[in-house]
């Protein structure tokens, strides 16, 4: 495959899904990504993880019916692994509306818990802001309490890779853990890319010329994959949702790296948030139809020049700085490393943060917290996966 061409970060099918009982749409979406997945690489596009995208269903049972569900999304989680995808079953609570049983959070957070515990390839959130609802406050402490029990429950600290906090995060937005389905069934894609935008900066010598440079790298790379998936949803007979243009690092493909060309200095130093803001502005342009973030990802476990900055003396950068950086762009505060011993009340408060700058800008944003089991601020992460870098632990 060329080194010019992005490859499929997530290749994720939206299923109409009336119970969780029924599998023949689960079936049929499985069937789609198969065929979608061969079609891609017949087009030189290398899929690195196919997506399965459900409703919000759990998000309507009462407390009894949850802990009879579980049941449903165990059968589900073992049929996704047998077919070589992974699954969101999408925000399991949404509104913000207190549960008297939960007294007040801890009955849905150990439900949470014990749903991730319970499954290997199922993705969940909690909505901790909406277009509607605003910040959703009691919602960010069912999540933070969620966090801390999924910890509890995760031996390697990994559990809660597979959950997030959610702010005013779009239907069809094809990345997880956040991913969720409305309406018909559709095919979405988010790329991974950052390669592309470190090439267009590379040779550019102001802001402007860096601007245009990303649009002619991006542009006719994106849209070659959006011919492709156009053709795949014509064909399918399902709706083509679009492509989130977010250029999702991983490891040596950095975004930092790309970021620290275009500023002339470390990432975390003065100059990033302009270089964020740059980047943003060319990637929101990208003539593809857009859906979910579109904005720069800085997933600090998941980037190896973010991972070394955040150690590099007392670290170039931290929470603080992330969140700053999500005004002009970003995700939120993604994989981003935290003492294992933060407590509910600390994560609520920062998770409140998220929700407020994702309200008061109108943007979706979301917070994916790894508490590091037995470590301390300053200390370094040792956590076990192929998919992250271990960086020193920040402080919230």
């Amino acid at each position: 495959m060329s080194t010019l061409l992005p490859k499929v970060r997530a290749l994720t099918a939206g299923v109409d899904l009336e119970s969780l009982a029924d599998r023949a749409p689960i079936e049929t979406a499985l069937g789609l990504l198969a065929r979608a997945r061969a079609r891609l690489a017949r087009e030189g596009f290398e899929v690195q993880l196919a997506r399965l995208s459900l409703p919000p269903l759990l998000a309507q049972l009462d407390a009894a019916q949850r802990w009879t569900s579980l049941a449903h999304v165990r059968q589900l989680d073992a049929l996704a692994g047998e077919a070589g995808v992974v699954l969101s079953v999408g925000p399991v609570v949404m509104d913000d509306a207190s549960d008297a049983s939960d007294a007040p959070t801890g009955a849905l957070a150990t439900w949470i818990a014990d749903l991730n515990a319970a499954t290997v390839h199922t993705h969940a959130s909690v909505v901790i802001a909406s277009p509607e609802g605003g910040v959703h406050r009691h919602n960010a402490r069912i999540a933070a309490a969620a966090m801390r029990a999924i910890t509890a429950n995760s031996a390697d600290g990994l559990g809660n890779f597979r959950f997030a906090a959610a702010a005013r995060v779009p239907a069809l937005t094809p990345f997880f853990p956040v991913a969720w389905h409305h309406g018909a069934p559709a095919i979405s894609a988010g790329l991974e890319s950052a390669h592309l935008v470190h090439e267009a900066v590379r040779e550019a010598r102001h802001a402007d010329e860096a601007a245009r440079r990303v649009l002619a790298h991006l542009g006719p790379a994106l849209m070659g994959v959006e011919r492709i998936l156009d053709g795949i949803a014509h064909d399918e007979r399902v709706h083509y949702a679009g492509i989130d243009t977010s250029p999702a690092p991983l490891g040596p493909v950095s975004i930092a790296a790309a970021i620290e060309t275009l500023s002339g200095a470390a990432f975390g130093e003065a100059g990033t948030l302009d270089a964020c803001a740059t980047l943003t502005a060319a990637i929101k342009a990208l003539p593809v139809r857009a859906c979910g973030y579109c904005g720069l990802m800085l997933p600090v476990l998941e980037d190896d020049v973010l991972a070394a900055r955040a150690g590099d003396g007392d670290g170039r950068f931290g929470i603080r700085e992330l969140l700053l950086y999500s005004s002009v762009c970003g995700t939120g505060l993604d994989v981003v490393p935290i003492p294992g011993d933060t407590s509910e009340a600390s994560i609520a408060r920062l998770l409140l943060d998220v929700a407020a700058l994702s309200t008061r800008l109108d943007k979706p944003l979301s917070a994916r917290l790894l508490l590091a089991p037995g470590l301390g601020e300053g200390e370094t992460t040792a956590f076990a996966s192929p998919y992250l870098t271990n960086a020193r632990v920040l402080a919230v």
